[in-house]
């Protein structure tokens, strides 16, 4: 239960003082990924909007790395209605949709892989609770050896394991 409070108290709780760094990389690399793609999918939305309304003065777009060198007067048909290039608008609006599309999928698989490891680190400190008086002793062998056995008539090798268990 306390794994479900705060991350990382239940494998404090069970002496597992190692996992906590990896608890902790764990959700802050899943809280940096929900910040890249959140940035980028908001700059992108940002970028498309400016792009497709009808006024001059939003030209945020232009500062997207895509169009860093491109001449807007190639594809911009709101600042430059006689020398845009219809192809190149319409590659200009598709890259910014692509762009859209990507970051969206991958600032929600962040969300969801944030919940996983979530859930992962719970159930991690519950088995570690639930097997932390489990009897590791001597009393259990296995032995793996060769055995030769006969199979329709013809010799045949095989293995065989043997699990003794004494009290």
């Amino acid at each position: 239960m306390l794994a479900v409070a705060f991350p990382g108290l239940g494998q404090i709780y069970n002496r597992k003082y190692w996992k906590v760094p990896f608890v902790y990389a764990g959700f802050g690399g899943l809280v940096y990924a929900v910040g890249y793609y959140s940035q980028w999918y908001n700059d992108f939305l940002k970028s498309y909007q400016d792009f497709t309304d009808q006024v001059p003065e939003t030209i945020e777009y232009m500062n997207l790395p895509m169009l860093k060198n491109a001449d807007p007067s190639t594809y911009d048909p709101v600042l430059y209605p006689t020398t845009a290039n219809a192809s190149q608008t319409s590659w200009v609006k598709d890259r910014m949709l692509s762009g859209i599309d990507y970051f969206k999928k991958y600032r929600d698989l962040s969300y969801i892989g944030f919940a996983v490891w979530y859930l992962v680190t719970i159930l991690d400190a519950n088995v570690d609770a639930s097997l932390f008086n489990y009897d590791i002793s001597d009393n259990l062998d296995l032995e793996v050896a060769p055995v030769q056995m006969s199979m329709s008539g013809q010799p045949a090798m095989g293995l065989n394991l043997s699990l003794r268990v004494t009290f």
